[in-house]
């Protein structure tokens, strides 16, 4: 059975922007269940006395829980089959509050492997404006067996 691409694709072309996406406020159970489903037990996470004696503020959330949301938010619009490259880079500490705005872009559109792919610009920012996760993605944006006929 082959996946079929979502509705709401995105336009492949430079300077097209997907919807953004609110996530949060984060809380203590999406930390943890993050931990829990990732086997990433850090207390530094979940346990604000532990972060306290490290010298932050509180705990805060694993980096990869914000490139996850990030990673499903691309999914949502491109699919889940598409997807040929992810990366990220985690700037900003993520505290329970914080409400983060899922945004992307596509900065290139090209052909490769007989796909029509978009390179995205992704960032995940704070509501103080300051970007906690940012990376860049790569997407097939019509299946290859379409492409083909």
């Amino acid at each position: 059975m082959t996946e079929s691409m979502p509705e709401s694709l995105i336009e492949p072309v430079v300077g097209a922007r997907l919807p953004e996406r609110v996530f949060g406020p984060v809380t203590a159970t999406d930390i943890v269940r993050y931990q829990g489903a990732s086997g990433d037990m850090n207390p530094i996470h979940h346990d604000d006395e532990f972060a306290r004696a490290a010298g932050y503020p509180a705990a805060f959330s694993a980096g990869m829980l914000g490139a996850g949301w990030l990673a499903a938010y691309c999914t949502e619009h491109l699919g889940e089959t598409g997807v040929r490259r992810y990366r990220t880079r985690f700037r900003e500490v993520v505290h329970r509050g914080e409400r983060l705005t899922a945004s992307a872009e596509v900065v290139r559109a090209f052909e490769a492997d007989r796909e029509l792919r978009v390179e995205l610009a992704m960032r995940l920012r704070k509501d103080d404006g300051s970007v906690a996760v940012e990376g860049t993605a790569e997407f097939a944006t019509q299946p290859q067996e379409a492409q083909q006929s």
